[in-house]
């Protein structure tokens, strides 16, 4: 029981060339004069591919370099595919959102890539340290590297070792409206649920990096002599635009509270402040989930407050949040209470029951994407 508180293809050059036959010219040879005003040719046609601002593949990709800092600055991608290749002992910043991007061959290369809408996917890469955000991340052959992850899906790994994870924690200005261009949530990280699709019996591939690792320790800033040196980065975990969350790691509480938040204009800043307001208690932030819900889920997931909760979940995804410590419930609740009383809320109701809120929610959150 919980509680709440209220592209056309291309035309060939010799089609594009041929000009229709203009009024004069059919006059001529009619022998019927029509007049046409100045008597002027009409215009050729301009269709969007004429005019169509011509790519440089060389803009969107970064090969055989050595020793060097590079990348991009916000703006200079805007969602397209980018390519990362054959570069050693470089220091790569892609402070921008893309479509998809692949990194192939690179070694001892420290990289940050801002949100991909898509895959990221690193191949035959070794002694690779990164903080990446994306739909899907994958590996394949590819040995020691650490990862600083987002992402919406379960990672993948594919005859890959050493591989180590920790949450994504990073922050610069344009970093949340990236987020938003790329269509991630910054409360949908499965950065600890990794798959290994190759596995070594008795052999582990992958693990989880200590709680104690500093992003820029592993992908320091940029040089400040470098291009990127005006972009205002920090890595602390108060300030990253995604939660940092404990995941798969042991719990220290065998408490935990479920609380959620339905759609509203302020939904996302709520949930940030609940986080500040558990954390500064000495609560841990273990998992989130932003997630849309139909009717008939409600009763399943918040079972005897579903009654009250059912309009509430045709207007928007919910943000879900698991907290965990001693004396949880009751803090939550009583910062319901205080902070959020105009805001509407669940919220586990007593210590002996939020356990059961907290799997029915994720495992519900799970099935709904596919994890």
């Amino acid at each position: 029981m919980g509680c709440f508180f209220s592209k056309k293809p291309k035309r060939k050059s010799s089609e594009r060339d041929e000009r229709p036959p203009t009024a004069t010219t059919t006059a001529t040879a009619t022998g019927n004069a029509v007049p046409l005003g100045n008597n002027t040719e009409e215009a050729p046609k301009q269709y969007s591919w004429d005019t169509r601002e011509k790519v440089d593949p060389k803009d969107y990709m970064l090969s055989g370099l050595r020793d060097v800092t590079a990348g991009r600055l916000p703006g200079s991608l805007s969602g397209q595919q980018f390519v990362i290749q054959e570069c050693e002992n470089c220091d790569i910043y892609v402070f921008d959102h893309s479509a998809t991007v692949t990194v192939d061959d690179c070694v001892n290369c420290r990289v940050f890539l801002g949100p991909a809408k898509g895959s990221v996917f690193f191949r035959d890469c070794k002694d690779v340290k990164c903080v990446v955000a994306c739909q899907q991340f994958r590996t394949r052959d590819c040995k020691k590297m650490e990862v600083f992850l987002s992402c919406a899906t379960q990672p993948i790994i594919e005859s890959s070792t050493g591989m180590k994870f920790g949450c994504f924690q990073y922050f610069y200005p344009e970093l949340a409206f990236h987020f938003k261009d790329a269509g991630l949530s910054i409360f949908n990280n499965n950065w600890s649920n990794v798959h290994d699709f190759t596995p070594v019996s008795g052999e582990n591939n992958w693990s989880l990096l200590p709680e104690t690792s500093a992003v820029l320790d592993s992908v320091p800033k940029p040089d400040p002599e470098s291009e990127f040196k005006a972009v205002r980065i920090s890595a602390d975990p108060e300030r990253s635009i995604v939660p940092l969350t404990k995941g798969g790691r042991r719990k220290v509480s065998e408490e935990s509270c479920l609380f959620v938040f339905f759609a509203g204009e302020y939904a996302t800043a709520n949930a940030r402040k609940l986080i500040d307001e558990t954390s500064a208690q000495g609560f841990v932030l273990v998992q989130t989930k932003e997630v849309s819900m139909r009717p008939d889920d409600v009763s399943r997931v918040f079972q005897r407050s579903a009654e009250d909760l059912v309009d509430y979940v045709t207007k928007g995804p919910v943000i879900a949040l698991e907290l965990s410590g001693d004396g949880v419930v009751e803090a939550c609740r009583s910062i319901s209470r205080d902070v959020f009383s105009g805001t509407k809320v669940f919220v586990s109701d007593n210590k002996s029951t939020s356990s059961r809120d907290v799997d029915s929610f994720f495992n519900f959150a799970d099935m709904q994407m596919g994890l």
